[in-house]
């Protein structure tokens, strides 16, 4: 018998799954899929070519677990992109961002923008240095009973209003309004020109189903801008391989631990015995039993589908129903026989190594949203593009490439009883389209395509209403009230049941943090004899 399951193979399960096994534990990882990952995996998805499949590009990897993990050791290298991003505007103009060309860049546009980048990003970086303080932290929890009860949980709440007490007065408006505000608001508000306002304010939608200038979207932003590649803020990057890579060297960290990880094997029971969880059901009906269980599963899936509604409290149950999930995102993946040649820049530069957006305003980010409430997807949609081939050439065959699309607007569930795999194609060609217009031969140049629409990112993944967070990320649902409020401590309702996915704090985006902090918890309970 293993002291603990985890359900489900991501990364935050591997994770949390080192962590545990290095502290002396037992540990059983049950992966659905065949291989590890979730939604960090690499595929070969057109004869000769390979890609991430749903999760495209590194920053928010924690550094603490990468070190903890030695995931160099186990043959992760990340490399950075040699510019941030780049933003074609018309047939003729661009803005390319990265370090040492953002100001001279920006300065095309509006030379009172350009001087005040080093103010914003000065600004920003001093809120973000406060979310990465608290990203490794178990945010407080409500709790019932009396003062003994409650200590620690008011020892973490002092601890963290002297992280905020220590910022000036400047900052903590900002902090205010960063939790608040829409990107577009506060983004208005700092500068005059579309294309820089364009590529900050990308950041606030992504995965996020909601207009720019939609209150709670500004944090949304905050959110990707608190990771680091190779020690540098703030920078993004591939991982040599793919996604996949990272989840490889996890499992092959935690397999060095002793930790036993089972592929093929789906769970459908979390065994509950005198208000306890104590194993698992798997798919073809084998009982294993723990001495207790983590998910790294969505908190609907969990609760919803995997134990029986009558053993938990009937408010918790009310609050998962209501748990918000569902982004905006269309995913594909194109097997490219050359690389694209854009209009306003047809060199094959440092640009093509960037996050390549298509989408040159902000108001053009609200009607893609617009359009997509309206109609079911955008018929001008936002387009993220990454070329990982550019920087990893064990991707696809010499000479040709591969490219990552992260397309916006499209409604999580189509209305009008529409499902997406009757639209699926439609959609798809929309997308290679959008890519043509800016970049005219693109769409002669896919050789291949793999396509993830929000029901296949479900179906394949887990990610509820395709939602790549496990959950929205607003202000009802974060730190402590994520999942819900009196149990954002990584434990649900159930003794020995605890939750180390990104549907708990931090949140999404591949970080190992949920898995880290969970693996904390679970061993300080351990130690306590509550486990």
């Amino acid at each position: 018998m293993s002291d603990i399951i985890i359900i489900g193979g991501g990364h935050n399960g591997l994770t949390c799954a080192f962590y545990l096994a290095n502290a002396g534990l037992k540990v059983t990882v049950l992966e659905k899929r065949t291989v590890v990952g979730g939604a960090a995996v690499t595929e070969e998805f057109h004869p000769g070519f390979r890609n991430s499949v749903a999760a495209y590009t590194v920053s928010l990897l924690n550094p603490k677990v990468i070190g903890d993990l030695d995931l160099p050791r186990h043959g992760l290298k990340i490399v950075e992109r040699k510019a941030s991003n780049f933003l074609p505007v018309s047939d003729s103009e661009s803005l390319v961002t990265g370090e040492g060309r953002t100001y001279a860049e920006v300065a095309r546009f509006s030379q009172k923008d350009a001087d005040r980048l080093d103010a914003y990003n000065d600004r920003l970086d001093a809120i973000a240095d406060v979310l990465r303080d608290i990203v490794l932290q178990t945010p407080p929890d409500m709790v019932e009973g009396g003062w003994l009860q409650a200590l620690p949980e008011l020892l973490k709440s002092a601890t963290l209003g002297r992280r905020v007490a220590s910022l000036d007065t400047t900052a903590r408006r900002d902090l205010l309004a960063l939790f608040s505000q829409s990107a577009g608001d506060w983004l208005d508000g700092w500068f005059e020109s579309d294309p820089i306002k364009a590529v900050l304010g990308f950041d606030g939608v992504v995965g996020n189903y909601a207009s720019p200038y939609a209150p709670g979207s500004a944090y949304v932003l905050l959110h990707h801008v608190f990771g680091e590649v190779n020690g540098k803020k703030g920078a993004w990057g591939h991982a040599i391989g793919g996604m996949g890579a990272i989840s490889q060297a996890m499992a092959s960290a935690a397999r060095e631990k002793g930790v036993e990880i089972r592929t093929g094997v789906g769970v459908a029971e979390v065994l509950v015995e005198n208000g306890r969880a104590v194993g698992v059901v798997t798919d073809s009906g084998e009982t294993l039993r723990a001495r207790a269980v983590a998910a790294n599963i969505h908190p609907r899936l969990l609760y919803q589908k995997l134990i029986d509604p009558a053993v938990l409290p009937g408010d918790f149950n009310e609050r998962i129903e209501r748990y918000r999930s569902g982004s905006g995102t269309f995913r594909m993946n194109v097997a490219l026989s050359e690389l694209p040649r854009f209009t306003c820049r047809p060199d094959n530069g440092d640009h093509m190594t960037a996050g390549i957006i298509m989408a040159p305003s902000m108001a053009y980010m609200e009607q893609a949203w617009i359009d997509a409430r309206q109609t079911g997807w955008s018929k001008d949609p936002i387009v993220e593009m990454l070329i990982p081939s550019t920087l990893d050439d064990s991707l696809s065959p010499a000479g040709q490439h591969v490219a990552s699309l992260f397309c916006q607007h499209v409604q999580p569930e189509l209305s009008g009883g529409r499902s997406w795999d009757d639209h699926r194609e439609e959609v798809a060609d929309l997308m290679i389209e959008t890519v043509d217009r800016w970049a005219p031969g693109f769409k002669a140049s896919v050789l291949g395509r793999q396509i993830k629409s929000p029901l296949d990112l479900e179906r394949d993944f887990g990610l509820v209403g395709g939602d790549i967070f496990h959950g929205t990320l607003g202000l009802d649902q974060l730190f402590s009230a994520r999942p819900v409020l009196g149990h954002g401590a990584h434990r649900g309702p159930l003794k020995g049941l605890y939750m180390c996915g990104a549907g708990t704090h931090p949140g999404g985006g591949v970080t190992g943090a949920p898995g880290h902090n969970a693996a904390r918890e679970i061993l300080k309970d351990a130690g306590r004899r509550l486990f």
